[in-house]
């Protein structure tokens, strides 16, 4: 199987040895014989064009007609025409009949590049196709046949383009029938040197030049760097490097210049929260940890107060004058740090030279740090505030109303 991806990669000049890379090809490989419909994912930039030619040159269909669309590329008036064919007089222009793509490549292939583009009236026209086989040419009420395979490609997230309306739902599964993935540059570490290398070679030989090397710094800012536009991206910066630099040794500090936004700690992201639609689990579990730290830092400021005043005979301070901007915090969260059996509520205490010792001790009960039992009790105290409306309650916790809606079933709240 190594030696049939080797010959495979040669013949369509694919370059890499990552096991996403990999895992696309066999996939394309074992789907080419059936007649199934094909999806191709993947961010734009990373050759999703390539393995429509694999499949269809493995295919039962290999001798026939192979059509590539840019669904993009066409203007939305004409793109029903384009696709299916048009009557003469059917529109202004029409001087005379026109077969449509898939009445020309009957029997072979048709690829559909960027099929998130559709309108979604021609969505209708092409699913009908799928299912049938069926189609109407412009200006035509007689259904005709043809026998097409037909593999999709986008770079768009089509579960979302659904959720927004842009996209038909039924149409998806039925293109998604064999998903294929091309994973992004980013996550084909290993294969970037050996492009730049095979990028490098191919410009050398087409401008009549000797063929550029990396040092070591500058051939580590290439893997580090995120490739936003994956390989296209990265042939592009070896073309204009091969053009431009005189020196055939490519250092950190020339690399640089064609990588003005490169960024060497890898930081995460910051989310902008007025894009962000819902937030995350893990965002609110960041809120309920701040919360526990900065009550048991206040206890411990507590502790620390008290202790010092023992330690240096001041009893005749009032402690509830030097802890009252600690306690009041404590009792603004209705956390139970401090509680005491013969007092409900805070009541100050005074200690006087007559009484050395602490008489009226308060106890301290251990608090249970289950995330669970807090996100319960602050769910409460949020719909409490609000009399039961949960959308109020939901700005008040930062979350928003389907989440608090969610857990609110989950821990019974109703």
């Amino acid at each position: 199987m190594n030696n049939d991806l080797q010959r495979i990669k040669q013949r369509f000049e694919i370059i890499g040895n990552s096991q996403g890379l990999n895992r696309a090809i066999d996939i394309g490989l074992q789907v080419a014989p059936t007649d199934l419909s094909v999806l191709i994912t993947g961010e734009s930039g990373t050759g999703k064009e390539v393995f429509p030619q694999i499949i269809h040159s493995f295919s039962a269909r290999k001798h026939g007609n192979y059509i590539a669309v840019n669904c993009g590329a066409i203007p939305e008036g004409t793109i029903d025409s384009e696709l299916f064919g048009h009557e003469k007089g059917s529109f202004t222009g029409a001087m005379e009949s026109r077969q449509g793509y898939f009445e020309v490549a009957d029997g072979g292939t048709i690829f559909l590049d960027e099929v998130a583009e559709l309108p979604l009236s021609t969505q209708v026209r092409l699913l009908r196709v799928l299912e049938t086989g069926e189609f109407l040419r412009v200006g035509s009420s007689k259904a005709k046949k043809t026998d097409v395979r037909v593999i999709a490609a986008t770079n768009i997230n089509l579960v979302e383009a659904i959720q927004n309306g842009k996209f038909r739902e039924d149409l998806y599964y039925r293109l998604n029938t064999v998903p294929i993935n091309i994973p992004p540059l980013r996550e084909r570490i290993e294969d970037i040197p050996l492009l730049f290398r095979k990028f490098a070679s191919d410009f050398a030989e087409k401008y009549r030049m000797p063929t550029m090397t990396l040092d070591d710094d500058a051939r580590r800012i290439l893997v580090n760097y995120k490739w936003p536009g994956n390989v296209r991206q990265l042939k592009n910066v070896t073309e204009q490097i091969s053009v431009i630099e005189e020196s055939r040794l490519v250092t950190a500090d020339k690399l640089l210049h064609y990588l003005p936004d490169y960024n060497p700690t890898k930081l995460p992201a910051l989310v902008n929260k007025s894009t962000a639609t819902e937030p995350s689990f893990a965002n609110e579990r960041e809120i309920l940890y701040k919360i526990l730290f900065d009550m048991r830092n206040d206890v411990n400021d507590l502790k620390k107060l008290v202790l010092d005043m023992l330690q240096n005979g001041n009893h005749g301070v009032d402690v509830s004058r030097e802890s009252a901007g600690i306690i009041k915090n404590l009792y603004k969260e209705e956390t139970p740090y401090i509680s005491s059996p013969q007092h409900n509520d805070y009541e100050p205490k005074t200690y006087s030279q007559d009484h050395p010792h602490i008489q009226d001790t308060e106890e301290i009960v251990e608090e249970s740090l289950s995330l669970a039992d807090k996100e319960i009790e602050m769910i409460k105290k949020a719909l409490e505030k609000y009399n039961g409306k949960r959308r109020q309650a939901a700005q008040e916790l930062g979350i928003s109303e389907r989440t608090l809606y969610r857990k609110i079933k989950e821990y019974n709240l109703d």
